[in-house]
């Protein structure tokens, strides 16, 4: 039987034996006489045996409680409270769980896990939008350091998904395609590709605005991971677990966010393409960037792509 492996920190929340410190999972998974099996703690009762566990996020950007929902029209200040659902996903009992490591079978769970919430959330009428996403590092925002996401389900689809969203639509109108699919077609073969498989496809994007930033994306169009087979998933995996190897030894394992891109609407799904972002922390968004909305980066994503895919090799060998 794997060992838990110990804790870097004297009282970690999310560690195995400390589930009284969080409000109750929402979502456990567990093993049961060799069967997975799926429940949420009471408040009386915290499993201790998880081996996936989702709990309401002590601090939340987005609170369900908040029950005034309202907007100022033809103001300054229009504004509607933050109502919606912010949730942690540990991704495993082990503190020091790592993306370029983790075994298959546990990221599995992960995905399912996010799959899971987004069915939940989704199911809420005034859900517009759910942001999954990892801080990875305290200089990437992350304030605990044991292996976990989180969830936003919010009534608003944010401006940068929003115009994505409106742009892929325009595009698809015009030309009868998805401008998704056209991307993988033209990155797949230039100088910004990284990693393939049947699956998925891992490139630097175009105008990076991080150096190393990377994209994965799906081959089969679709909007949302909801879809995914087993073997989608696997490959998926794949791509995650390679790519972030070579990000790991490349810059001896640096801070970082990711974010995935989608939509819980089924309208968009004849035009939309999900795809996750990962954005290394490696460089300072300065007053030039933050009052211009202009990103300088260092590293073209030419250049990011080429020492990724040559880490990759060196793995490989």
């Amino acid at each position: 039987k794997e060992k838990i492996k110990a804790n870097s920190q004297k009282i970690c929340p999310l560690c195995v034996g400390n589930e009284a410190l969080t409000p109750p999972a929402v979502l456990l998974y567990f093993n049961e006489k060799d069967k997975l099996k799926k429940e949420a703690d009471t408040k009386e009762f915290r499993r201790k045996n998880w081996i996936i566990r989702v709990v309401p996020n002590l601090f939340p950007a987005f609170n369900y409680q908040n029950t005034c929902f309202c907007k100022e029209n033809n103001r300054t200040d229009d504004f509607i409270y933050a109502k919606g659902h912010h949730e942690v996903l540990v991704e495993s009992p082990n503190h020091n769980e790592n993306f370029a490591t983790i075994k298959d079978e546990q990221m599995i769970n992960v995905i399912d896990a996010y799959i899971d919430r987004l069915i939940d959330l989704g199911s809420i009428d005034y859900i517009k939008y759910i942001a999954i996403f990892r801080n990875y590092g305290k200089e990437a925002g992350a304030s605990l350091t044991h292996a976990h996401s989180q969830i936003i389900a919010m009534p608003i689809i944010p401006r940068i998904l929003r115009e994505e969203m409106e742009f892929s639509k325009n595009y698809y109108q015009k030309n009868n395609e998805c401008i998704f699919c056209k991307i993988i077609e033209k990155e797949r073969i230039g100088p910004r590709f990284i990693f393939q498989n049947d699956g998925f496809v891992v490139f630097a994007p175009y105008a990076s605005i991080n150096p190393l930033e990377f994209w994965i994306v799906p081959k089969k169009h679709d909007n949302t991971i909801l879809n995914l087979s087993l073997l989608e998933k696997k490959l998926f995996i794949e791509s995650i677990k390679t790519s972030f190897s070579a990000l790991k030894f490349l810059v001896n394992d640096p801070p970082y966010n990711f974010g995935f891109h989608l939509s819980i609407d089924k309208k968009t799904r004849e035009y939309y393409h999900w795809h996750l972002e990962v954005y290394p922390k490696l460089s300072i968004w300065a007053g030039f960037e933050k009052s211009t909305g202009i990103y300088i980066n260092t590293m073209p994503p030419e250049k990011a792509a080429f020492e990724l895919k040559s880490q990759i090799k060196n793995i490989k060998k």
